[in-house]
C-alpha cells in the first residue's frame, strides 16, 4: 500500500478566486516597497559576501524598525489540485501574513530562481513574492525581482 503525501481535506472554492480587489493589491504594493527598501538598507549597511541567514537577521532587524510583522523559516501549505500535501514549503519570510520573501546570496539570480518563486507562489496560494540577491555587486534592479501571481 502506497502512503499518502497529502492530506484529504479539500480547499474551499472560494481560495480557489484569482481575482484581487485593487485595495489589496494597493496594500501589498505599498508594502512591497517598504520591504524593498528595507533591503536595499541591508545592503549598504553589509554588501555582498554574507550568508543568506545574515541577511535574513539583517532584513528582520530593519522590519522590527518598521514595525512590519514577518514570521521566519514558516513551514506554508503546499496545495494541489483540491487537496493540500502533508508535506510543507518552508520559506525564508513570510512579511505580514501575505507576501514572501526569499534570500539569495549568489552572483546572480537565475531563471531558475525566478521560476522557483513563482511556483512557490502558486503551491502556496499567495499572490505577490520579492527574491532577493545580496551576493550582486553592485545590488541592481536585476537582482530585486517582484511577482505577482
Amino acid at each position: 500500500m502506497t502512503e499518502l503525501l497529502y492530506s484529504p481535506r479539500v480547499i474551499n472554492k472560494k481560495a480557489d478566486d484569482k481575482t484581487i480587489n485593487e485595495k489589496s493589491i494597493t496594500r501589498s504594493k505599498d508594502l512591497t516597497y517598504k520591504i524593498i527598501g528595507a533591503a536595499k538598507e541591508v545592503y549598504k549597511e553589509l554588501g555582498p559576501g554574507f550568508l543568506e541567514s545574515v541577511y535574513e537577521d539583517a532584513l528582520c532587524y530593519e522590519f522590527d524598525l518598521m514595525g512590519i510583522s514577518y514570521q521566519r523559516q514558516i513551514e506554508l501549505d503546499v496545495h494541489y489540485k483540491s487537496v493540500v500535501f502533508d508535506r510543507k514549503f518552508r520559506a525564508d519570510l513570510l512579511v505580514e501574513k501575505r507576501i514572501l520573501v526569499e534570500n539569495k546570496a549568489m552572483k546572480k539570480i537565475t531563471n531558475q530562481d525566478e521560476a522557483q518563486l513563482i511556483n512557490y507562489l502558486k503551491t502556496t496560494r499567495l499572490r505577490v513574492g520579492l527574491l532577493f540577491n545580496f551576493g550582486a555587486v553592485p545590488m541592481s534592479r536585476d537582482e530585486m525581482m517582484r511577482r505577482i501571481f
